[in-house]
């Protein structure tokens, strides 16, 4: 297909798709001509995984360029594209926390039994968490910390669940990718949803109609 085609499937203009590929974020097309270079199915699907990831995931264009690079480099071992997109994510603060609250966060994930590397991302990103909690003179409980323990074991279950579905290696690592970015979307959107619930039930608000006080008219 033209370059045209290919836009037009992966629903971005030219510009979009000539820009992707001169940052390295989509293959080349195959020349054929001189001037004639075409386009194919990889092509539309590499796209839309890039759009996920910059638009949807709000990673920058060098964030998305490590995360596809690991991709193409071991596309038969997922593990390394799950490793570049989970520091990704991290990679917009390089601060690694305070050493009480990285302590406290290595404790919650001992105490849940997870097995994880020094090097997870996620234990600098929790204990920024908690050191900023602590900015305002807010030491969160252990049974808060808990909680959120558990609800992210069974999000992280329901994301290997998912993975399971796909029979392929190319697929699974790229839902991997995408779903590494794209849940931390997901989990925000539905924690808002929930926490409005939550809160309507916590905190009422009286909707009845204020009556009037002594010496004012009707």
């Amino acid at each position: 297909m033209r370059i045209s085609e290919a836009a037009d499937r992966a629903r971005v203009s030219q510009t979009t798709l000539k820009y992707y590929i001169r940052e390295g974020l989509v293959h080349e097309g195959a020349r054929i001509a001189t001037n004639q270079t075409v386009y194919d199915e990889s092509h539309v699907k590499r796209v839309k995984l890039v759009r996920a990831l910059l638009e949807t995931g709000g990673l920058s264009v060098a964030e998305a360029g490590r995360v596809l690079a690991a991709v193409d480099e071991h596309p038969d071992a997922p593990a390394y594209a799950f490793e570049a997109a989970q520091h990704a994510m991290g990679a917009a603060h390089r601060d690694a926390g305070s050493s009480s609250s990285r302590e406290r966060v290595t404790e919650l994930a001992k105490s849940s039994g997870w097995g994880y590397s020094d090097q997870n991302p996620g234990i600098a990103m929790a204990a920024r968490v908690l050191d900023g909690f602590d900015s305002i003179d807010f030491a969160l409980p252990d049974d808060f910390l808990a909680s959120y323990a558990a609800a992210a074991e069974r999000l992280a279950k329901a994301d290997i669940l998912a993975l399971q579905s796909r029979h392929d290696t190319e697929s699974v690592t790229e839902l991997m990718v995408a779903g590494t970015v794209l849940g931390d979307a997901l989990i925000a959107g539905l924690r808002r949803i929930a926490q409005e619930n939550e809160s309507a039930a916590a905190f009422p608000v009286d909707q009845s109609p204020a009556q009037p006080t002594t010496g004012e008219t009707q």
